[in-house]
C-alpha cells in the first residue's frame, strides 16, 4: 500500500472517492408552483439526534439548490433500487422533463417526495457551511416515513448499484 502525501491528482482523488459506496437521495420541494429537485450521493444520516440532523453536500455552481433553499420545507427521498432511471432523469440538464412520468407526493408544506422510496424525511434548513467547491447543508428532520421492505439505490464506482438483502 502506498499513500500519497502531497495534494493528490484530481482524477486520482475522484477515483478514490468513487470506491466509497453511498446512498442516493432526491432532495426536492415545490417552489413558486414548480417541482424542483436535485440528486445527491453525498447524503448522510445520523449527523445528530438532538436536534435530529442530516446533511448533504451541494456544488457551489448548482442552479437548483438556490431555488430549493427558498422552500419552507424540503423533502428527502432515499431512492429505491428501482429508481435509477428517475435519478438520471431528475439530475439531467433538461429541467422541463425532470418529472415527466415520475410519481411524486407533495406534502401540504410543499416538500416533494418520490413514491416508492424506503425513507422519506421532511426537513427544514438548519445551517449551511462553505466547504471548498461545495457547501455542506445541514437539515433538521421535522417528519419522517419509511418502508423497510424496499432496498436503497447505491452509488459506487461512479455508477448506480442495487443492494441485495441477505
Amino acid at each position: 500500500m502506498t499513500l500519497e502525501r502531497k495534494l493528490p491528482d484530481p482524477q486520482l482523488l475522484r477515483q478514490t472517492f468513487a470506491l466509497f459506496p453511498s446512498g442516493v437521495a432526491c432532495i426536492g420541494a415545490v417552489v413558486d408552483g414548480v417541482n424542483e429537485a436535485l440528486i445527491a450521493s453525498s447524503f448522510t444520516v445520523g449527523v445528530s439526534l438532538e436536534p435530529p440532523l442530516v446533511s448533504f453536500a451541494v456544488q457551489n455552481g448548482s442552479q437548483t439548490w438556490p431555488v430549493i433553499r427558498r422552500a419552507e420545507s424540503i423533502g428527502i427521498s432515499v431512492m429505491a433500487s428501482d429508481h435509477e432511471p428517475y435519478a438520471r432523469q431528475i439530475a439531467s440538464k433538461d429541467r422541463a422533463r425532470r418529472f415527466e412520468g415520475v410519481d411524486v407526493h407533495i406534502a401540504e408544506t410543499g416538500a416533494l417526495f418520490l413514491t416508492g422510496s424506503p425513507v422519506w424525511l421532511e426537513c427544514s434548513i438548519y445551517s449551511e457551511v462553505p466547504a471548498g467547491d461545495h457547501h455542506m447543508v445541514l437539515l433538521q428532520v421535522d417528519g419522517l416515513g419509511l418502508n423497510p421492505e424496499l432496498n436503497p439505490l447505491v452509488f459506487h464506482r461512479s455508477g448506480f448499484r442495487s443492494m441485495q438483502q441477505d
